[in-house]
């Protein structure tokens, strides 16, 4: 099962995949998308949503997780931050892809044991974890930590959304 791991960004989105199959992974491949500073944010915006779409269309994941944002002190950037997620968000949605969010505490707990692990400590592990990540940035090492995250939660999403499904339809009997 393929599985994308999406590192939002205005300037820099990290994007990993890696194929889950039981217990073990595997990396696939990792990148980035960037937009240009020089053009307007709809433009950027444009950009970093293709690019996202190209990976999906290139590759073909089952699943996305995304970084949940984090707050920051400059309102205007956080803006900015959140309109880069939310067309990051989109790309795999049109494609018909189930979407999980994480927040960057989780990530880091599930790829390096610490919810406070620094950005090294989450590239040197995804490199144990994941041999061959090229990890062109620590914006793609933070994707394929998505990625690693999401493998390791998304049984328990699943039997969660199964226990529900299977509440519902007990409910209407």
């Amino acid at each position: 099962m393929r599985l994308l791991g999406l590192d939002p960004g205005l300037r820099i989105t990290g994007w990993g995949l890696i194929e889950a199959k039981d217990n073990r992974l595997r990396h696939v491949a990792d990148g980035v998308v960037r937009s240009d500073e020089h053009l307007s944010l709809a433009e950027r915006l444009v950009q970093l949503h293709e690019g996202v779409r190209a990976v999906i269309a290139d590759f073909d994941p089952v699943e996305a997780a995304v970084e949940e944002t984090f707050v920051n002190r400059n309102p205007a950037s956080t803006l900015k931050l959140g309109q880069a997620r939310g067309v990051v968000l989109l790309a795999p949605a049109l494609s018909g892809l189930p979407i999980a969010e994480y927040q960057p505490s989780v990530v880091k707990k599930a790829v390096v044991g610490t919810g406070a692990a620094a950005k090294e400590q989450v590239g040197m592990m995804i490199r144990m974890l994941l041999p061959g990540a090229v990890l062109e940035t620590a914006d793609a090492a933070d994707a394929l930590a998505v990625a690693v995250c999401h493998a390791h939660n998304r049984a328990g999403i699943l039997a969660l959304a199964l226990a529900r499904a299977g509440a519902r339809a007990r409910g209407h009997r």
